[in-house]
């Protein structure tokens, strides 16, 4: 089964942070983690400046892992549930974006001592 990670930045409208994550955390996640392919979400807060290079155009990011024999079907998936989900109004949807990754070599970790 090949495994995938749907990165997703974004942000509130108008500064709506509190229903914006609270939307987010509380009902968004699980709403897709009920469509099949999808098998773990966690979301993110940027922290501080940047390390290096320019701001990115979100504070939050939310990352949804994905196993499935072929990707097509898990996004046809999820598009097909869209409709049915209930989006914030708080969330900013003119400026989220989404993107696809997949592993290109193995998981490296660190030694335990």
């Amino acid at each position: 089964m090949a495994k995938f990670l749907f990165v997703v930045p974004s942000g509130p409208l108008d500064e709506r942070y509190d229903e914006y994550n609270d939307w987010y955390e509380n009902k968004h996640l699980d709403e897709v983690l009920k469509v099949p392919g999808f098998v773990a979400a966690q979301r993110f807060e940027l922290v501080g400046e940047p390390f290096y290079g320019d701001p990115p155009t979100h504070r939050n990011l939310a990352i949804y892992e994905i196993e499935a024999e072929r990707l097509e079907d898990a996004l046809a998936a999820l598009q097909e549930e869209i409709p049915n989900m209930k989006l914030s109004d708080a969330f900013d949807m003119e400026t989220a974006q989404g993107h696809i990754f997949r592993p290109t070599g193995p998981r490296h970790v660190a030694n335990a001592l």
